[in-house]
């Protein structure tokens, strides 16, 4: 690659929960795209897809829209539809092949690329991700039990190349960050980012200097793991959501009386599961279960659930709930839709307790990206937190404890890693930048 800087340079930061994309001319300058939609502009473009049917049963591929428009369209009902969201989630997942869409079949890029089509067509002014230089976020550690880093990155270039991008180069999430944090160094420094995202959690120790006025960096360590917002969400719906809809309960096979299965309140708790039960049969087996079941009330309350597609609400309640726990010690969760009302009390300290053993395996991630880099929490001068989740008051207790609050730092919560990634595309060698050369 030439090192002649290019004239614009892309960042994607595509998310669990939101994407963004931001600009950089090569002269220090960057700015995320903004959206309009609904009076207001957007620089975070929600990471979701809407998909319909404009004349059912014609046999036409159905529309999708993105972002703010697909939840506009899904809160419309105006026709027949489908919603998915966190479909970042399935990146990595050998399960994971296709999703029925009315007559159609999907995989993980076809998603993708649907997803980046209604991003570009939003955009505006000619916005092409075919520039000469894109630079596009992932994980150090993708989500997922069992997760495979290679499978993501293969749905990933097939994503993008229909797009024009197959020349993109991809670069740790939290790199980017790292980048966009270090212009404000006065001084060389080792920084610990830690960028907590919708589906994961990620680690870089780098190494910053500036020689000659150009700043330089060096990776010293990464790590990642698959526990960040939505894990915290997947608590509270475990703990309180899920018994009120039949979790521990059970039904009646012949002569038997056997548990109902747990699998399914696994989907329930996890956004991305809950928005494909419609289509992978367990909505008709939920139903199959209601008819025998010892007390079916809460079972056809979470059929309602998926049936109405009322899990955009359910988490939005969730998701509130979190976020006011950050601030307050006690808070009302109230889900009240379509003939169902759930209501309880959380503490702070039931929250805790229930994200405990979370927190642990954060704090064990981090100490493997120290061991990585090969140094200790006293080597490292300023530890920048980005991502919603990093102001949980247990997540900043973690942090505080291993480095002393007065290293900890943060910025803007959504564009850091875009910026960062959009920069690095006006380094000098780009390349050096990416996970191949991180490995």
């Amino acid at each position: 690659m030439s090192s002649a800087p290019p004239a614009v340079s892309i960042g994607v930061d595509f998310g669990t929960s939101n994407t963004v994309v931001a600009l950089s001319d090569g002269d220090g300058r960057v700015e995320a795209i903004r959206f309009d939609h609904g009076g207001r502009t957007h620089s975070v473009y929600v990471s979701a897809l809407c998909f319909w049917e404009d004349r059912p049963g014609a046999g036409l591929h159905p529309r999708a829209e993105g972002g703010p428009w697909a939840i506009e369209q899904f809160l419309e009902r105006r026709t027949i539809h489908r919603f998915i969201q966190s479909f970042k989630t399935f990146a990595a997942s050998s399960a994971f092949n296709t999703t029925q869409i009315f007559r159609q079949r999907y995989k993980f890029e076809d998603l993708l690329a649907a997803f980046l089509r209604t991003l570009t067509r939003h955009a505006g002014d000619g916005f092409d991700l075919g520039a000469p230089t894109i630079m596009v976020g992932r994980p150090v550690r993708f989500a997922g039990g069992n997760p495979n880093d290679e499978l993501a990155m293969q749905r990933y270039r097939a994503a993008f190349e229909r797009l024009g991008a197959g020349h993109a180069l991809y670069v740790y999430e939290p790199v980017g960050a790292a980048l966009s944090f270090a212009r404000s160094l006065d001084h060389d420094a080792t920084v610990l980012v830690a960028d907590f995202g919708g589906g994961t959690s990620d680690f870089s120790v780098m190494r910053f200097s500036r020689k000659g006025g150009v700043l330089r960096a060096e990776p010293l360590g990464h790590a990642g793991i698959g526990i960040a917002g939505d894990t915290f969400d997947y608590r509270i719906v475990d703990h309180i959501v899920s018994p009120r809809l039949g979790k521990g309960t059970s039904y009646r096979s012949f002569d038997k009386v056997l548990p109902i299965p747990n699998h399914y309140y696994s989907s329930l708790a996890r956004w991305h599961q809950l928005a494909m039960m419609r289509g992978n049969g367990d909505l008709r087996e939920l139903q199959q279960l209601a008819r025998t079941a010892l007390d079916p009330a809460p079972l056809q309350d979470f059929i309602t659930i998926v049936d109405h597609d009322l899990g955009f609400a359910l988490y939005r309640a969730v998701s509130d709930t979190k976020v006011a726990l950050s601030s307050r010690d006690r808070v009302e969760f109230r889900f009240a839709r379509e003939g169902i009302d759930i209501s309880a009390t959380v503490t702070r300290d039931d929250f805790e307790s229930w994200i405990a053993d979370d927190i642990e395996r954060l704090g064990a991630t981090v100490d493997e990206a120290l061991a990585k880099a090969g140094i200790t929490a006293r080597d490292v001068e300023k530890v920048f937190l980005t991502g919603g989740t990093s102001f949980v008051p247990a997540v900043q207790r973690l942090f505080a404890e291993r480095f002393g609050a007065a290293r900890l730092t943060s910025a803007d919560q959504f564009e850091s890693i875009a910026y960062g990634l959009a920069l690095i595309g006006h380094t000098q060698d780009p390349d050096r930048w990416t996970v191949a050369a991180a490995a």
